[in-house]
């Protein structure tokens, strides 16, 4: 099995809903850091994982929709807790779209929102 991980960092803000959480009820700001890890079985023909070009503007334009943004107003997390947990899951789920027709085995989304605490979700291609 290959793999290839990739790296972005955004800034977003949210705040937690539906229970007292201190602090995290308030809107506050992230600097998130998200890793990208994609498996797949074999190389294309040139050797490659996925065309690294293809994935780099693919990055680009999937940070640029959380970039400066309160994720509470984003469609993905209406009523619901933006969570880092819950962040991935989405990112996972809009990588798995645009990379469909790569044939990868696997895909796992890390996000870390600050020095200590991250998530990761591997979820069904």
């Amino acid at each position: 099995m290959y793999a290839l991980g990739v790296g972005r960092q955004f800034r977003a803000r949210h705040y937690l809903i539906g229970n007292d959480w201190g602090k995290e009820n308030i809107e506050h700001p992230h600097h998130y850091r998200l890793e990208l890890v994609l498996e797949t079985k074999a190389l294309d023909q040139h050797g490659f994982l996925v065309d690294i070009t293809e994935l780099n503007q693919h990055l680009d334009e999937v940070t640029a929709v959380f970039e400066g943004r309160t994720l509470n107003v984003l469609a993905p997390f209406k009523d619901v807790n933006p969570s880092i947990e819950r962040l991935a899951t989405v990112i996972h789920d809009l990588f798995r779209e645009r990379l469909a027709h790569c044939g990868l085995a696997g895909l796992a989304v890390t996000i870390w929102e600050d020095e200590v605490a991250w998530t990761s979700y591997r979820g069904p291609l």
